[in-house]
C-alpha cells in the first residue's frame, strides 16, 4: 500500500509529504483548494503523461516521490526487471519547465512503460470522469471482460480477428487484380533467370578486377620482375655480390678490431632478407604467364556484369544482393498467388477466431450473471431498493471484440423495465450505479491501494452515508483513499485530512493537514454548513462521527 507521498512544486503545492495508513482515508476541503491534485500526483507517478503545466509558477521543475510497502506481486515484477526489491518500493519522477520526465524506480532510471505496469500492481483510481466513460460501449465490455478474468482472451481474439481480415483481404485483392498479380510475377521471374544466368557470387566481382589487372598487364609484369632478379642477384655487380663481398670485408676487418662485429651484426639480417626476397620474386616469376585466354574470359565476364547491372540499376557489386531481394520478392508473390492455398489460409484463420470468439461468448455469459447479481445487491443500499441492474448480450456479426455487443441496462425501482445506462436521466441515479459498480469492481482486484476520486458527486443525505459505509467497508481489506466534499461520506474516514489553500510570497499554495479529533469536529462542521461553523453544525459534525460504528 502506499505509505509515503512527497510532492515538490507541482501546480499549486509548493511542499507537501504525507505518511499514510492503512484503512479508508478521506481527504476534504474547499473547490479549488487542490484535493484533486494529489491524485494527478500519484497518477504521474505511476507513469500518467505530464506537460510543463504541472511544475508550479516560477519553479524549475516538478518533483514527486512515493513509498509503497512491497507485494508478491509488485515483487515478482522487479525481480523480472532485475531492480532491487529488498527495501521496498520507492518511485520518484521529475518534470523541467521543458515538459522533460524523468523516472526510477528504487533509484534505478526507469521508462513511463515501467512505471505504468508497476503502478498496475500498486494503485488502482476511480475518478469522476469514470460516471461518464461507462456510457460507451466499449468501457462497459472493458469492465465486463476485466470483472470476468477474460481481458487476456478477448486480446487473442481481436488479434485473430486481425489475421482472419488479413488473409480476407489479401485473397479479395488477388481475385480482383489476378491479371496484374500474374503479369508481376513474369516480370519477376524474368529478372531472377537473368541474374541466376549471370550467377554473379557475392564479392566476385572484386575478384575480376584484380585478376583482370593482372593479366592485363602481365607483360609488364614478367618483365619488371626479371630485372628485378637481374639487379637483386643475377646480374654482374648484382645487389646480393655487392653485398657479400662487403660483408666479407667487414668480417676480415672485425678480426683486427672486434668493434666491428657490431655492424656486421646488423647487416647479416639485411643479406637474409634479401635472399627471401630473391626467393619470393623468383617464386613469383615462374608462375606469370600471358594467359591470352583467360584475360579474354575474364574480359567477357566483366563486360557482361556491367551490361546486366546497368539492366537493373545497381552497381556490379549490387547484383548478388539484388538477385537475392527479387527471389524474396518472386516467392512472396507466388505464395500470395495462390488462390485455393490463400481460401485454406482464410478458413483456418477464421475457425481460429470463431473458436476464441466462442469461449470468449461462454465466458462474458458466465460473467454477465454474477456481475449482474453483485451490482443489483450493492444497488439496494444506495437508495435504489428494487433496482436491478442487466447486461445485454445482443449477436452481431463478428468482430475484433467478439460476437456480442454489451449494453449495461438498469432499472432504478421495482417493476420498471431497464433502460441503457445512457438513458438514465438522473445524474444521481448514474452516480450510484458508477459507485456500485466501482464498489463491485474493487472487490474482484488484487491492487492493494484503491484512491476514489469524489466518485460521490450528484448523491447527498442517507445514500451519502450508506456510500462513505461501503467505503469504510472496503478499507478493511485493503487501503482505501477517498477525495469527498460530503461530510457524511468524510465521517466514516479512520484518517482525515483537509486541504486548503493559502497565499505565500504572493502565490497561491496548497496545505494539506493531518486533523486530530477536534481537526476533524471543525472540518466536517464547515462541511456541513458552509463557511461559518456554528455550534449547531459542531453538534451535528460530533453526531455524524459517534454514528460511525
Amino acid at each position: 500500500m502506499l505509505r509515503n507521498l512527497s510532492i515538490r512544486d507541482f501546480v499549486i503545492v509548493d511542499q507537501l509529504e504525507i505518511e499514510f495508513e492503512g484503512g479508508f482515508t478521506v481527504f476534504s476541503g474547499e473547490t479549488g483548494a487542490g484535493k484533486s491534485i494529489l491524485i494527478d500526483a500519484v497518477a504521474l507517478i505511476l507513469g500518467a503523461r505530464a506537460d510543463s503545466s504541472v511544475v508550479r509558477e516560477g519553479s524549475s521543475k516538478a518533483e514527486i516521490c512515493a513509498e509503497f510497502t512491497l507485494e508478491d506481486q509488485a515483487q515478482d515484477w522487479l525481480q523480472k526487471q532485475d531492480m532491487d526489491s529488498e527495501q521496498g518500493i520507492l518511485l520518484r519522477r521529475v518534470i523541467d519547465g521543458a515538459g522533460r520526465s524523468r523516472a526510477w524506480i528504487n533509484g534505478a532510471p526507469a521508462t513511463l512503460t515501467q512505471l505504468r505496469e508497476l503502478g498496475q500492481l500498486l494503485v488502482e483510481i476511480h475518478g469522476q470522469s469514470e460516471h461518464q466513460s461507462l456510457l460507451e460501449a466499449a468501457q462497459q465490455r472493458a469492465l465486463l471482460d476485466a470483472q470476468a478474468g477474460l481481458a487476456s482472451l478477448a486480446a487473442q481474439v481481436a488479434q485473430c480477428f486481425r489475421i482472419w481480415q488479413a488473409i480476407v483481404e489479401q485473397r479479395a485483392a488477388l481475385e480482383r487484380d489476378a491479371k496484374s498479380v500474374i503479369a508481376e510475377r513474369e516480370r519477376l521471374e524474368w529478372q531472377v533467370a537473368e541474374l541466376e544466368r549471370l550467377a554473379l557470387r557475392p564479392g566476385e566481382w572484386q575478384d575480376l578486377l584484380v585478376e583482370h589487372q593482372r593479366l592485363a598487364h602481365a607483360a609488364s609484369l614478367i618483365e619488371g620482375s626479371a630485372q628485378a632478379l637481374q639487379d637483386l642477384s643475377q646480374g654482374d655487380g648484382s645487389l646480393v655480390e655487392r653485398l657479400d663481398g662487403l660483408m666479407h670485408r667487414l668480417e676480415h676487418l672485425a678480426q683486427l678490431d672486434p668493434t666491428l662485429v657490431v655492424v656486421t651484426e646488423v647487416l647479416e639480417p639485411v643479406r637474409i632478407q634479401i635472399q627471401e626476397a630473391v626467393r619470393g620474386l623468383n617464386d613469383y616469376a615462374s608462375r606469370l604467364e600471358l594467359e591470352p585466354e583467360r584475360l579474354a574470359a575474364l574480359e567477357a565476364r566483366i563486360d557482361a556484369t556491367h551490361s546486366t547491372a546497368r539492366k537493373f540499376r545497381v552497381s556490379p557489386d549490387e547484383l548478388p544482393s539484388e538477385l537475392s531481394r527479387l527471389s524474396d520478392q518472386l516467392e512472396t508473390l507466388a505464395d500470395a498467388s495462390n488462390l485455393e492455398e490463400l481460401r485454406v489460409r482464410e478458413q483456418a484463420a477464421r475457425s481460429a477466431y470463431m473458436e476464441g470468439a466462442r469461449a470468449l461468448s461462454a465466458g462474458r455469459a458466465k460473467g454477465a450473471r454474477a456481475m449482474e447479481k453483485a451490482i443489483t445487491k450493492a444497488m439496494q443500499s444506495l437508495s435504489m431498493a428494487g433496482g436491478r441492474f442487466e447486461i445485454i448480450r445482443s449477436a452481431r456479426e463478428p468482430s475484433a471484440h467478439g460476437l456480442e455487443d454489451i449494453e449495461y441496462r438498469v432499472a432504478g425501482h421495482p417493476n420498471a423495465t431497464p433502460r441503457p445506462l445512457a438513458k438514465v436521466a438522473s445524474g444521481g441515479e448514474l452516480a450510484r450505479i458508477s459507485l456500485a459498480i466501482s464498489v463491485v469492481a474493487s472487490n474482484a482486484t488484487q491492487v492493494p491501494s484503491l484512491i476514489f476520486d469524489e466518485v460521490d458527486s450528484g448523491i447527498g443525505g442517507a445514500v451519502a452515508e450508506v456510500v462513505g459505509r461501503l467505503l469504510r467497508e472496503l478499507g478493511r481489506a485493503r487501503q482505501i483513499l477517498c477525495v469527498t466534499h460530503l461530510p457524511q461520506v468524510a465521517a466514516q474516514g479512520d484518517e482525515h485530512f483537509a486541504v486548503n489553500k493559502e497565499m505565500a510570497r504572493n502565490q497561491t499554495v496548497s496545505r494539506i493537514t493531518h486533523l486530530d479529533a477536534s481537526g476533524r469536529i471543525d472540518e466536517l462542521a464547515r462541511m456541513l454548513g458552509g463557511l461559518e461553523i456554528t455550534s449547531t453544525t459542531r453538534k451535528h459534525a460530533r453526531e455524524l462521527l459517534a454514528s460511525v460504528g
